[in-house]
Order: structure tokens, then sequence, then C-alpha cells
């Protein structure tokens, strides 16, 4: 309907399972339905534009009618940075301490574990509101990355309050006037704003591989995203065998047997899909046209208005 906000589609997981493949197969299957469709990566070594096989110029960039890709980097990061919150809290520490705002930025980014994802989660909330776009498929950055965020505000506050002669002198910004404090509550009220956006406004597709280490990791994973309230409702499991020609693939299908087996009985709650192996690298349209016939069993199927997408 008009004026509802984007849904958003999530692929999580370890790094090395598929995830962008599955993603950018996912976003391509929404634009051949007529939906105009973003994909973006908020990965430190993303890999869209290599998997489109385009050298984007701008961001987004175009891939086909509908559409469009791009990859944040830590450039993206300072711009929402100092959009928010950095010019206030840098008028505070630049009063004591000589350190220019480029390096301030980087000495934030560095010493917040997860300040990056947070303002990534941010941007992508703001995305899904706006009009832009009726798709949105996102591509995250290993699991562990992504949950970083959750206590980054409070870590700060923490610090702070632990700080006290450094706080009697964080009175406050030069510019605004405002108590550091009171900036610092402002971000732990926008960190709240985006943990409900990724329980709430977004589908978590997680992507796995029928392998010893990948597996074992799963409870592990699904436990984790319990406990903050994310909702796993897809679990792919990417690179499975189905035709075994060879002696080689034969083994390989036989060793994969056991864990598919055992995910199907364990996660017998989630929706399980299975993608194939494929012999070639999965790069290009017209391969990765191939992921997106199957990508019914995991995105739904007939997504062709806003409201079909998966809920």
């Amino acid at each position: 309907m008009a004026g509802d906000p984007a849904r958003v589609i999530v692929f999580a997981g370890k790094g090395g399972v598929g995830k962008t493949t599955c993603a950018a197969a996912t976003a391509l299957k929404y634009s051949l339905h007529g939906l105009k469709t973003l994909v973006i990566s908020t990965d430190a070594t993303p890999s869209l534009a290599h998997i489109f096989e385009i050298s984007p110029d701008a961001k987004p960039a175009g891939v086909k009618e509908n559409l469009y890709f791009s990859e944040l980097g830590i450039d993206e990061v300072k711009q929402m940075w100092d959009g928010k919150f950095g010019r206030d809290v840098y008028h505070v520490f630049s009063s004591f301490v000589d350190i220019d705002y480029p390096q301030f930025v980087d000495f934030m980014a560095s010493m917040l574990p997860g300040m990056a994802e947070e303002f990534m989660v941010d941007y992508i909330r703001e995305l899904s509101a706006g009009s832009d776009y009726q798709a949105i498929v996102w591509d995250t950055a290993p699991l562990g990355q992504t949950l970083a965020l959750l206590g980054t505000p409070a870590l700060l506050v923490r610090h702070l309050k632990m700080a006290p002669r450094i706080y009697t002198r964080l009175k406050a910004g030069a510019g605004t006037r405002e108590p550091i404090l009171d900036i610092i509550r402002r971000w732990e009220a926008l960190s709240a704003v985006d943990i409900d956006f990724l329980r709430s406004g977004v589908d978590f597709n997680l992507v796995a591989i029928p392998e010893a280490l990948a597996v074992n990791q799963l409870d592990g994973i699904l436990a984790e995203m319990k406990i903050h309230g994310f909702n796993v409702s897809r679990l792919i499991v990417n690179n499975v065998v189905k035709d075994g020609d060879s002696v080689f693939l034969r083994k390989k299908a036989g060793q994969q047997a056991g864990y598919l087996g055992l995910i199907r009985e364990k996660y017998s709650g989630l929706h399980v899909a299975e993608l194939p192996l494929f012999p070639l690298e999965v790069k290009g349209l017209e391969r990765l046209g191939k992921i997106a016939g199957y990508s019914d069993s995991f995105v739904g199927r007939g997504c062709k208005r806003k409201r079909d997408l998966p809920k």
C-alpha cells in the first residue's frame, strides 16, 4: 500500500556461507517482479560489485531496471556519525584533548565496537521508512559484528560514569551547550529505536552450509538472536550437493546427508530451504538468475506488490 515502509529482508550468518549470493539473487527476483529494489551490504569486505560484475561510480549503483546496490563502508559511517552526534561529542572532547575531527572519529570507531554497525542499521531503517524503494535486501556483516551494536551507547555511558574526573570537564559541547550525558542519552534512545527495528521491521534469513562447524554453530547463533528478540523465520542451507555424478561428489553428498538430516529434524520449527552447489562461481545476472529461480523457497512466491513481501 502507498506510504507503507519497505520491508527489509536480512541475510545473516557466519562469514563464507553465501549470504551475499543469496541476497543478490533475492534482490534480482524482486526486481523481476517489478519492485524497485535495493540490495545493500554492510560487510567490511563487500562483494556485491564483484557478484554483479559492476564497478560502481555512485552509491547506490544501478544494475538493471528496478535493481540497485550499495556497499556501505567506513566513509559512509563517518558521514552518519557526523550527521547524528559526531560534532556534538567532538566539541566536548576537543576542549581538553588536542585532536582534530577526523582523528577523533577514527578514535571513536575503534574504541566502541559496534558503532559502525549501529549507524548502518539506522541508515537502513531510515531508508525503509522512505519512499525510494519497495524492497530492501540487506547483506549483513558476519553475525558477531552485527550483534556488537547492542551495547555500544551503554558502554560509553558506563565509561563516562567510571571516569568522574574527566566527566567534570565534560560539561557541554561548545556549539550546542548540551551536557555530554544528554547527548549520549539521545544516542541511547536512537539505539533503542534501531533495535526495535531489527526486532519488528526486518525478516531474518539465516544462511549456513551443511558442514560440521557451521551446523555446530547454529544453536549458538539462534540462541543469541532469540535472547535479543530477533526472530529467524528461515534457515537457508547453501551449497547442497544434489547430483553426485562423480566419486568426489558422491562422497561429499554422503557427508552432507547426515548434517542435512540433523538440520531438518532439529530445526523443524523453521522454514528450511536448500540451495544446490553450482559448478561455476556465481556472478553476473545470468548465473544469479538461476539461484533466483530457487528463491521462491525462501522469499515467498509471487511477490508482485509490497504487501506480498514476506511477513
